[in-house]
């Protein structure tokens, strides 16, 4: 049987799905499950506001839902691909199959390369809420800053303007706030990690792809889901 590791994009912009989809490419391996990355059709262009975050989690755990009702077991385990885990705890009462944030697995990952992590948010009303999460996770103290592109979800594929803005903002995290090690804040810079990452000499994380290679130990070791 071929299991499946769902990746959902809980908002509707198709090319951030196909972003993070191109990212996972390495994480194709033999012997692991099989990754495919969905875009949640109903969700609003980007997840950027506390009612977007909300809004999309009942979508998200009737998706889920569908998933496991239409292939079982085969359906190996699940990421949400947004940084602000929407509906994280609530598909996670909704199956007993392991289900992974991006914005969880990505803090994490980066305490495992760095003592003080940045986090580069696409915009400013976004980090109130990501810092709630950093709170309620306990690692607030580890992160050295969290500082703003000015840019929304759709803006991002403008590759110049992003460029310059990531690479401005990284170099503020690095030589201001002494970050050494950056996270993406935003499944939309997926496509960016690799270029930041020598641009600003530090290592970046990308936590869709963070999350994802947790999702695959997780689904080839047979830990259980809670």
């Amino acid at each position: 049987m071929e299991r499946t590791l769902y990746v959902i994009n809980p908002n509707s912009t198709q090319a951030v799905t196909d972003a993070f989809d191109a990212g996972l490419q390495a994480l194709r391996v033999p012997g692991g499950p099989r990754i495919e990355c969905l875009t949640l059709r109903e969700g609003p262009p980007g997840i950027q506001t506390q009612l977007d975050v909300e809004s999309v989690t009942l979508p998200l755990v009737r998706l889920v839902q569908g998933l496991d009702r239409e292939h079982g077991d085969a359906a190996a385990g699940y990421v949400i691909a947004c940084f602000s885990d929407p509906g994280l705890h609530a598909v996670r009462e909704a199956t007993a199959k392991p289900v992974l944030g991006i914005s969880e697995c990505g803090v994490l990952t980066a305490m495992t390369q760095g003592q003080r992590v940045g986090v580069i948010a696409i915009l400013r009303q976004s980090i109130p809420r990501h810092g709630r999460m950093f709170g309620a996770m306990g690692v607030a103290a580890r992160v050295a800053a969290e500082l703003p592109l000015g840019l929304g979800v759709v803006e991002l594929a403008d590759a110049d303007r992003t460029r310059a803005r990531l690479a401005d903002v990284g170099r503020q995290l690095r030589d201001v706030h002494q970050a050494d090690v950056i996270v993406l804040g935003c499944a939309g810079m997926a496509a960016y990690r690799e270029w930041l990452q020598a641009e600003i000499g530090l290592p970046v994380v990308e936590p869709t792809q963070a999350a994802t290679g947790m999702a695959i130990a997780r689904i080839l070791l047979g830990s259980p889901a809670r």
